[in-house]
C-alpha cells in the first residue's frame, strides 16, 4: 500500500516540465524498474536558482522528484552535493537527515519505503551527475 505522504507529495507537479534556460542536465534510468528521469537545473553564483524535471516515473520517484525540486531552491551547489552523497544512507538511519532544509525527507526516505528505496533516489543520483558534470 501507498503511503499517503508520497501522494500527498507527488501531487504537487508545480516544478514538473522543461527548464529552457539550464545551466546543468542530466537523464537516468532505472535498471530495475524502467523509471527514466531528467533533472534540468539553474545554478547562479554557486547556488541553485530552480529545478524542474520530467520523464516517464512511478510515484516514488515523482514524489522524491517534487521534494527535492522544492528543497534544493536557493542552496549551494557544496550543501547540495552533501546532501546527495549521503542520501542512500537515510534508509538505514533517517536522523542522519539534518533540520538544515532537507527534514522532509524523512517522510518519504524511511523502512516503511524500503521496497522503493531505488525510485526514491533516483532523482537524488540524477540530480549529483548533473552537478558533476
Amino acid at each position: 500500500m501507498i503511503d499517503k505522504e508520497i501522494f500527498k507529495i507527488a501531487a504537487n507537479t508545480e516544478n514538473y516540465g522543461h527548464l529552457d534556460n539550464y545551466s546543468h542536465c542530466s537523464n537516468s534510468k532505472s535498471s530495475i524498474c524502467g523509471d527514466n528521469i531528467k533533472i534540468y537545473i539553474k545554478v547562479k553564483t554557486d547556488r541553485i536558482i530552480t529545478l524542474k524535471y520530467d520523464g516517464n516515473f512511478c510515484i516514488y520517484c515523482n514524489a522524491s522528484a517534487s521534494l527535492l525540486a522544492k528543497k534544493v531552491k536557493n542552496k549551494t551547489v557544496r550543501e547540495s552535493v552533501n546532501f546527495l552523497k549521503n542520501s542512500k544512507n537515510f534508509f538505514k538511519d533517517n536522523k542522519k537527515i539534518k533540520n538544515n532544509g532537507w527534514s522532509d525527507f524523512k517522510k518519504i526516505m524511511n523502512k516503511r519505503n524500503l521496497l522503493r528505496k531505488e525510485c526514491l533516489l533516483l532523482p537524488l543520483k540524477t540530480l549529483l551527475k548533473a552537478l558533476n558534470n
